[in-house]
């Protein structure tokens, strides 16, 4: 039996998945978490095969959190089962070790079919996430410009694609908000651009958002 703890901020997506495998002859929902810190709680206290876990969990700032989860619990299978974009996360998520990386738009079927996958030891992730793995690796210096990114940077990038503003980044990712001006700083430099709006243009335009 594989035994999975979803978690996730979202009430309708964790029954979603526990009535899918309501009975089911290899996979058992044994717990649900709706933020890192019950999640943590599961994982100190049951036997658990694998995680479901949304990248954007309540509790969970980066993906040095996600990272902190693979060192604490190394006998448990991560699979990020999120909308984030997997051309941000992805590569970064399965060098660190995660065991997937899935989109929300595949069908529970599809889910059904990578949570066997991963519990026999495949780690599974798209062709698009293969090729910036390779181009990150392998690439021309051209179509490498985000390989200069650090992680933080890239959050950084992120946020401010949602329309965040200094004060509040610091405040989700627990920053001084002088050290989220630098990082905007080497943003701008590292992509060659003088502006926030050139900024997210460019970013999008190598589909690092």
């Amino acid at each position: 039996m594989i035994k999975i703890c979803v978690a996730d901020n979202q009430p309708v997506v964790v029954q979603g998945v526990k009535s899918f495998f309501n009975n089911h002859p290899t996979i058992h929902i044994m717990a649900h978490a709706y933020d890192l810190k019950s999640l943590i709680t599961h994982l100190q206290s049951k036997p658990i095969d694998i995680v479901l876990l949304e990248f954007e969990l309540s509790g969970i700032t980066s993906i040095r959190d996600i990272k902190a989860l693979l060192k604490e619990f190394p006998t448990t299978k991560f699979i990020l089962f999120t909308s984030v974009s997997e051309k941000m996360y992805a590569p970064t998520a399965i060098k660190a070790g995660v065991s997937a990386y899935i989109q929300k738009t595949i069908t529970l079927e599809e889910l059904e079919n990578a949570i066997i996958k991963v519990y026999q030891g495949v780690v599974i992730f798209s062709e698009a996430v293969k090729k910036n793995i390779d181009i990150l690796s392998k690439g021309k210096k051209s179509d490498r410009l985000f390989k200069k990114l650090s992680t933080r940077e890239i959050e950084v990038l992120r946020y401010l694609n949602d329309g965040k503003k200094n004060k509040e980044i610091a405040e989700i990712l627990s920053l001084d908000e002088k050290t989220i001006s630098t990082y905007k700083l080497r943003l701008l430099a590292k992509l060659n651009v003088t502006n926030l709006v050139d900024l997210l243009t460019k970013a999008k335009s190598l589909e690092i958002i």
